[in-house]
């Protein structure tokens, strides 16, 4: 920058030889003496060295000489003067550039530095050059720092030391030299000052890091160009890239400053799915921050996202890790197409979580879904030895023992953590997953804990949203979700996809709304709490068939499904990963709390149920279960019952039922409003010393009645001639082909009306 070339600013004070009456021998201002006349002040045409100069006999204590024109001085602007000077004859002085400061209406600025450096003049005829800097800013360098009050200045220079010396005097310049400054003044380093080729060839990296150490706080200016860096790199300062760099696939790129999505699109030339994978290495490698901002960005990815890949040097992370805050959006290409493969393994139950013999064991994909008969929904290889012919299973078999052909089916994830061996507490916020029906959304690592999806969207998967093949699934957070079924227009029959599957305890799944899946959720495991969520998995279909939108393959999975909307779907409550599904001194069927939800049906044939048990052994039975304070509701048709059995494997063994409580819900074109404890009036109209009180369909899930806990007389049980009886009866429950009804015996043949309380259960 100089203001006398870009501003046409006049600094240049005029040269002696035309004439001394600018040149003052006071401060400059105007109405001080001038040089013009004076006795100790001459021009000398032709001096040796000078050619023309001033020629000045010392006769005062600081014999001064001021340019009367007024220099401006601009906030951001220095300026150098400068003199050369030489003695003639005489006492020797000493010089010195100085200068007065003037403010606003020509009033002096006081309080400030007005003189240079002092330079001794030792020997006649030697010439001695004096200069000094002014500016606004206290840099270092700038001898007259002076306040933005100052809007002028007189300069010349100072003769000080003993009179009567005699000098000569070149003409006296003043230049803009902020292009001095700019190294400090402006808020950036460029790497090519620190040897940046750009070429795409050279390594730049040691130019990088130079210009990193010099920056102390300002931008890295990385201009056009490509600049290969070698090896990973950290920049501590601020970057801004004109450029663009090329990188190693296993080395790290770290911006401390601009650690988010939209620089790193910017490092890379443009190229978004690259920064992506660059920004999840660095997310992995280093403490500084605790995510990833994607910056409300859209990130087109083309092939599957394997995110230990891409971090590339480590295979666990326990430190909590965070992307947010973007679209990844699936483009079409040739990696997102499904592996498939068949193998001959054997089964058995005393080593319930691996398969043996496994053939061509080495094509087996980690990850992928095992099929076959006896296999349950959503089990998964978890890992595979191909020295020993093994792979080793998510979860247990509940009906395949020996040796059968399965089918291994890897669906491709657009973010896949399955290499890693172990990662703790990853988050993805705010984050569309949009799959475009060409792969799945985000397969786990096989071992972790905590992971959380926080108001993020899951759009049109292809086969699976969030799998769990192993235990990361552990402590999952899913909270405010959306998970957008690709297979919306299909009837529910002909649907594959699973929204998630879980295979450890301990997960909440909260404020989510779930549109048409096969099914919303797999859950093995205990301790999960289901709240407030919208699960539709209905079809345009008269009279059609309806899946189970949440299944608990834990028999007794102590956990709550509490304030859900569920929606043309159903709760199933079964043990399919159970390798011996016959009761066996184990838990049984419970351990589950379903209350406060809004279960709704619309076109489904009366044989439909909202909470399905499903055994796949025999000798189950129920054991704590709770559903109360819900609410039923079929629409465009009636459904018989709201609760069932599904008898493909095994019944429930109902002689056994204990601690289930079926009460306070509401029933709209729900036939039979089934309740336990259940109370129900009888009347015996004719006397007789036996009655017999069929309960008949109001138990639930086709119950016994185990117990009547009360039997009370409404009005008065009279004898077939209307005496008062007063004794009571005693109760027989359990009577009758399916166990529905009480046998009340009299001591005397009466009639009457009672009303009894009875339970398809024992409460201890």
């Amino acid at each position: 920058m100089n203001k006398a070339i870009t501003d046409g600013l006049v600094l240049m004070p005029p040269p002696f030889a035309n004439g001394l009456s600018v040149w003052s021998s006071g401060d400059g201002v105007p109405g001080s003496a001038t040089y013009e006349g004076a006795p100790n002040a001459a021009f000398v045409p032709a001096d040796q060295d000078f050619g023309g100069c001033l020629e000045l006999v010392k006769t005062q204590a600081t014999q001064k000489l001021r340019y009367m024109g007024e220099t401006p001085i601009l906030p951001g602007c220095y300026l150098r003067i400068t003199a050369r000077v030489k003695a003639v004859s005489g006492n020797l002085p000493t010089v010195r550039i100085a200068g007065w400061a003037g403010g606003a209406g020509g009033a002096p600025v006081t309080g400030l530095v007005t003189t240079g450096p002092a330079v001794p003049l030792t020997a006649y005829g030697q010439v001695v050059t004096v200069s000094a800097i002014v500016g606004t800013g206290q840099r270092g360098g700038v001898n007259l720092p002076w306040t933005t009050q100052v809007l002028y200045g007189h300069f010349g220079l100072d003769l000080t030391g003993p009179n009567g010396g005699v000098v000569r005097i070149d003409d006296i310049e003043i230049e803009d030299i902020t292009g001095a400054f700019l190294r400090t003044m402006m808020d950036w380093v460029d790497v090519r000052d620190f040897g940046a080729v750009g070429d795409g060839t050279t390594d730049d990296r040691a130019a990088f890091v130079a210009a990193d150490a010099a920056a102390a706080g300002r931008q890295i200016l990385v201009p056009a160009g490509t600049y290969r860096i070698a090896s990973s790199l950290t920049l501590n300062n601020p970057v801004r890239f004109e450029g663009s760099l090329t990188m190693p696939t296993a080395a790290r790129l770290v911006l401390m400053q601009n650690y988010n999505f939209i620089d790193y699109v910017d490092a890379f030339g443009g190229d978004e799915e690259l920064a992506l994978r660059k920004g999840l290495q660095a997310l992995f490698n280093f403490s500084d921050h605790d995510s990833f901002d994607l910056r409300g960005r859209s990130v087109n990815v083309s092939r599957p996202i394997d995110v230990q890949e891409a971090v590339n040097n480590r295979t666990d992370f326990a430190v909590r890790r965070v992307l947010r805050n973007g679209h990844l959006n699936a483009v079409a290409g040739p990696d997102w197409g499904t592996i498939e493969v068949t193998s001959q393994a054997t089964y058995a139950i005393s080593n319930p979580l691996e398969l043996t013999g496994v053939a061509n064991v080495a094509n087996i994909p980690v990850g992928a879904l095992v099929l076959g008969n006896g296999v349950g929904r959503e089990v998964y290889v978890r890992a595979k030895n191909v020295a020993a012919g093994t792979v080793t299973l998510s979860r247990p078999l509940y009906g395949a023992a020996g040796t059968q052909v399965f089918t291994f089916r890897r669906f491709r994830y657009l973010l896949d953590f399955s290499n890693f061996a172990y990662i703790d507490k990853f988050e993805m916020q705010e984050v569309e997953i949009q799959c475009n029906g060409l792969c799945s959304a985000v397969l786990l690592p096989p071992d972790g804990q905590t992971f959380a999806f926080t108001d993020c969207t899951f759009n049109r998967p292809k086969d699976r949203a969030i799998t769990s093949h192993g235990t990361a699934c552990q402590g999952m957070l899913i909270d405010r979700c959306q998970f957008l079924s690709n297979e919306q227009g299909l009837n529910v029959q002909d649907r594959v996809s699973v929204a998630l599957n879980v295979n450890m305890n301990d997960v909440k799944i909260r404020d989510c709304r779930v549109m048409r899946f096969r099914h919303f959720a797999v859950m093995a495991g205990l301790y999960h709490m289901i709240a407030n969520n919208h699960i539709f998995n209905g079809d345009s279909q008269p009279e059609g068939v309806r899946v189970a939108g949440i299944v608990f393959t834990s028999p007794t999975s102590k956990s709550t499904v509490t304030g859900n909307y569920i929606d043309n779907c159903y709760l199933e409550i079964g043990n399919e990963h159970d390798p011996e599904p016959d009761f066996s001194n184990e838990f049984s069927f419970g351990g589950l709390v379903i209350t406060g939800n809004v279960f709704l049906a619309s076109g489904v044939p009366s044989w439909f149920r909202w909470i399905v048990v499903k055994p796949h052994g025999p000798g189950h039975f129920l054991d704590g279960l709770v559903v109360t304070g819900n609410t039923f509701q079929a629409v465009s048709g009636r459904v018989d019952r709201a609760e069932g059995v599904d008898t493909s494997f095994a019944p429930l063994d109902m002689t056994k039922a204990r601690n289930v409580t079926f009460w306070g819900n509401s029933f709209n074109n729900v036939d039979v409003r089934a309740q336990n404890p259940v109370s129900l009036a009888f009347t015996q109209n004719t006397a007789a010393t036996q009655w017999t009180c069929d309960f008949g369909t109001v138990l639930p899930f086709g119950g016994r009645l185990r117990a009547v806990d009360a039997l009370v007389a409404e009005g008065m049980i009279t004898t077939a001639s209307g005496s008062r009886i007063t004794e009571m009866p005693f109760v027989e429950p359990e009577q009758g082909p399916a166990g529905t009804q009480a046998r009340l015996s009299w001591a005397t043949a009466a009639r009457g009306r009672v009303r009894l309380t009875g339970r398809i259960d024992a409460t201890v």
